[in-house]
This record gives C-alpha cells, sequence and structure tokens, in this order.
C-alpha cells in the first residue's frame, strides 16, 4: 500500500514539474543577426520530446564558427520557483541541404542530429517540415 502511495506521489510531481516547463523559441529575421519571438511551446508532451531529443545528444566540445547567424533560438523555461535551474541557449542551423539540424549549446558545445531527431525537432520548433 505504502509502495502505491509513493508511486502515485511520484508520479503526480513529475507531472507537476513537466507542467510548469516551457520552451520560448526565436527566429531570425532576413539574413541579418535578429531574431524575434516566434512561439512558445508549452505542451507538456512536445516539451519532454525537445528534452530527450537534447539532452540525449552527443555533444562535441567545440567552438564553431557557422557561415551565418543561426536559424533559430530556443531555451527551456521553468516557471516553478521551486526548481533552480539555469538557462541555457541553444542555437539551430538548418543544414544546407536541408535534411538535418545543427546544434550550439552556449557557444561551446556542437552536435549534429540525425535525420530522424532533425525532423522530429524542426517540426516542433519551427512547425516545418525537413525533406525525406
Amino acid at each position: 500500500m505504502v509502495v502505491l502511495f509513493l508511486s502515485i506521489i511520484a508520479g503526480c510531481s513529475n507531472r507537476i514539474v513537466n507542467e510548469e516547463q516551457k520552451i520560448n523559441v526565436q527566429k531570425r529575421i532576413h539574413d541579418e543577426n535578429n531574431y524575434k519571438d516566434f512561439k512558445v511551446i508549452s505542451d507538456n508532451d512536445e516539451v519532454q520530446k525537445v528534452q530527450e531529443i537534447v539532452f540525449d545528444t552527443e555533444w562535441e566540445n567545440a567552438k564553431v564558427q557557422m557561415e551565418s547567424p543561426a536559424d533559430y533560438r530556443f531555451i527551456f523555461q521553468y516557471k516553478n520557483p521551486n526548481i533552480e535551474a539555469k538557462v541555457v541557449s541553444y542555437k539551430l542551423w538548418i543544414s544546407p541541404n536541408n535534411d538535418v539540424v545543427e546544434i550550439v549549446m552556449k557557444d561551446d558545445a556542437y552536435a549534429i542530429l540525425n535525420k530522424e531527431n532533425s525532423s522530429i525537432l524542426i517540426e516542433i520548433l519551427a512547425g516545418e517540415n525537413l525533406p525525406n
């Protein structure tokens, strides 16, 4: 009985934390290094999927110089005052072939996502579909 009760509480507490998260997405304006607020993702499942992709990515410790400013920038935001989380910004580029995305985290970590994760991520963050 105690185990069941603790399982229910743990499940509920995870749900509350997840509901307190959102992702702010900015889109680059033209070819400049200017961005505008594009969308806020607050759907629990979408936030969780983006987190899974980003947090499970194998990052390279590298400072990269890209040819153009990022196509999108995004950050995870926690609305729960009990969570002490650092705000980490991510910059995202759609590859020239439009088939994968490249991400830079905090300007010192770099990753290229596989086609499947690239497609999922860009669909959630930008509402775009990458060619298959």
